[in-house]
């Protein structure tokens, strides 16, 4: 799964990326991204530009928002057929731009975060989901979660589930207003190959939200000389 992650990059790095019109409404860097909160996303309704949305999905059906706390990771392999994620796997898709997220290695009782990025890229996109809820006061809540796969034979060491990544030849595939055939998203999911991906130990910093700064990624070792300064 992926429970942190972090968007540092700035407004003109995103828009070339990702071939925006226009970056509107981010403000600054992000280090600890965490569930519920809101966050950039570029969703196949608008793929020119950013839109905000809260970190867990609600579905149109749902009675209660709090759903969301649960749904802010969805399995790939069964995502266009569970009721929570099939709508949403036809219809509304979108990209959530990252430039790496948070896992944590089990090492007996302890937990050790890690911070996985890209090697080949410093700016990514996790493939996501999106969805609107109509709230009590008619207004629409816009929600997303991020789609995960199982480990290759690096992050498994870690945890067995990982981030799908979209690569940039795969953008405009996966923000098409359309359902995708299994021939189209079948070779996405199987998600990036050992050596596409790298990390490095970090502080248990990460481990509250209120931590969102620049020493969060630091391998361990730079942490601690720093927290010592």
């Amino acid at each position: 799964m992926c429970g942190r992650y972090t968007l540092t990059a700035d407004a003109e790095s995103i828009q070339l990326a990702f071939n925006l019109d226009s970056v509107d409404g981010w403000l600054e860097p992000r280090f600890n991204i965490a569930p519920s909160q809101q966050a950039p996303v570029i969703s196949n309704r608008d793929p020119g530009q950013l839109s905000y949305m809260k970190w867990g999905l609600v579905p149109s059906w749902a009675k209660d928002p709090k759903i969301g706390y649960r749904m802010i990771n969805a399995r790939s392999e069964t995502a266009a057929e569970k009721p929570s994620f099939r709508t949403a796997f036809k219809r509304r898709r979108c990209l959530i731009p990252a430039d790496g997220y948070f896992e944590w290695a089990k090492q007996g009782k302890k937990k050790t975060p890690m911070y996985i990025t890209h090697a080949e890229r410093d700016l990514f996109a996790f493939a996501g989901l999106w969805e609107s809820w109509k709230q009590p006061d008619e207004s629409w809540l816009n929600t997303f979660t991020i789609l995960t796969t199982r480990a290759n034979e690096k992050i498994e060491s870690i945890h067995h589930r990982m981030t799908v990544i979209v690569e940039p030849e795969d953008y405009e595939m996966w923000l098409a207003p359309r359902e995708l055939t299994p021939d189209e998203w079948l070779p996405l999911i199987a998600g990036p190959t050992p050596d596409q991906l790298q990390f490095h130990e970090v502080s248990t910093q990460v481990n509250r939200p209120v931590n969102d700064n620049p020493t969060v990624i630091l391998p361990v070792d730079a942490s601690l000389q720093h927290n010592l300064l």
